[in-house]
């Protein structure tokens, strides 16, 4: 048995490892994180929207409209139906990465990077938003809720930016940098590259 018979792929996995992402697989469990909690209020804004509006996730955007806009009820409601669309939009955009992701000629083309980049970006300035609407109404357990949601969501498109330039990185790699490291590079091994 060789060395590198242990490393060979066999059967029908073969490959599967080498083509996930890493910014595939942190918008997978970004997605498991998002589509249920932002469907879940989405759906108790839908059903009771003043109630629904004054819930730990939404409270921060309820009470600064009301604080600093002094709006009617209805105009709450409108409020509330808006922010349940946009939660609505940006677990739609989650749900369809999730069905990219399991094709995997899209999946080791990047071509789900569009949708996840959708729901991280309106996703993002909605826990923006939140936050800062929190901060200003004071509402601390509501910012803290914004401020770990915005985090995972810039954490996630900090590894989507800098992942294709490591990529292209790791593929320009000269032959003799894969020689043995105990082996000392000669100059004819270098030119050569």
């Amino acid at each position: 048995m060789s060395e590198h018979s242990v490393f060979q792929d066999n059967g029908p996995a073969k490959g599967t490892i080498q083509t996930w992402r890493i910014s595939t697989v942190t918008g997978a469990l970004l997605a498991s994180y998002f589509i249920p909690t932002w469907t879940i209020f989405a759906f108790r804004i839908m059903v009771s929207p003043i109630q629904g509006f004054y819930e730990r996730p939404n409270i921060s955007l309820a009470l600064f409209l009301n604080d600093y806009l002094q709006l009617s009820s209805f105009g709450t409601v409108r409020y509330a139906w808006l922010l349940a669309l946009a939660k609505l939009t940006v677990v739609a955009f989650f749900a369809v990465f999730l069905a990219f992701i399991t094709q995997p000629k899209i999946r080791k083309t990047g071509g789900c990077d569009e949708a996840l980049a959708m729901a991280l970006g309106i996703g993002g300035a909605i826990s923006f938003a939140g936050m800062v609407m929190a901060w200003k109404v004071g509402e601390l357990a509501a910012m803290r809720l914004h401020i770990t949601e915005l985090l995972m969501l810039l954490g996630v498109a900090v590894v989507m930016v800098f992942e294709p330039s490591m990529r292209r990185a790791a593929v320009e790699l000269p032959d003799w940098a894969a020689a043995d490291p105990g082996e000392a590079p000669s100059l004819h091994k270098a030119n050569a590259a």
